[in-house]
């Protein structure tokens, strides 16, 4: 694979601004790419975080899969993001699969690259340490709203959630997501989920297409998030 979209991609990922030009160099070098056609496994739960892992293009999913075969999707990952920096700090098992929802091209870098960084960085692990605070900030807001909110800002914010700018900064409008999928990611049935994204679509916050959700007002998909 030409170096090209690994160049593009590491330009416009936030941390790598602060970096200096070896240690730029000594990340690129150490990143593998690798594509992922759509349903594919990128990580299975159970195995080793080795890697910290950046969306270049495509979108993935975390989900795990109980005992009686019932899937539960807690978050979409969109290209842009980088994500897994919990695991990969905790030297854990993976807790979560990861699975791409779209074909899907990743990058990944080492965990010892990572925790090189992290020791030798100062403005790397004051980034790290936002990423952490936004994340949290984020799953916080998502409980409470999944606990005092109707399904319908449920379903808002489980969409809007993938615009965070701190999180996700590069998330194109137009997203293929199912409306199965965006049910499981805001904790409701593709029914309950069809009901409200057909709202959303009729107070002008989406567009629905085939396979596609386009957010054509997103501080008013957010501000129906935050009613509920």
């Amino acid at each position: 694979m030409s170096q090209e979209p690994l160049d593009a991609f590491l330009s416009q990922s936030s941390w790598t601004a602060s970096l200096t030009e070896d240690e730029a160099r000594r990340v690129r070098k150490a990143i593998t790419v690798r594509s992922y056609p759509a349903g594919t496994a990128v990580f299975t739960r159970g195995t080793p975080s080795s890697h910290w892992a950046g969306v270049m293009d495509g979108m993935l999913k975390l989900d795990n899969i109980t005992e009686e075969g019932r899937i539960s999707t807690f978050a979409g990952v969109p290209s842009g993001a980088w994500f897994g920096e919990g695991s990969v700090l905790k030297d854990e098992p993976r807790p979560y699969a990861v699975t791409a929802l779209t074909d899907s091209v990743v990058a990944l870098l080492p965990r010892a690259e990572f925790l090189r960084l992290l020791h030798e960085s100062h403005p790397f692990a004051l980034w790290l340490i936002a990423q952490l605070n936004a994340r949290l900030a984020h799953y916080v807001a998502q409980v409470q709203t999944d606990r005092l909110g109707d399904t319908t800002a449920q379903v808002a914010y489980s969409l809007s959630g993938l615009f965070n700018d701190a999180l996700f900064p590069t998330t194109a409008r137009r997203i293929t997501l199912s409306q199965e999928e965006l049910g499981r990611l805001s904790g409701v049935s593709r029914q309950v989920a069809n009901r409200a994204l057909q709202e959303l679509q009729d107070r002008g916050a989406i567009r629905l297409g085939y396979g596609s959700i386009e957010v054509i007002d997103l501080k008013a998909l957010q501000a129906i998030a935050r009613e509920g």
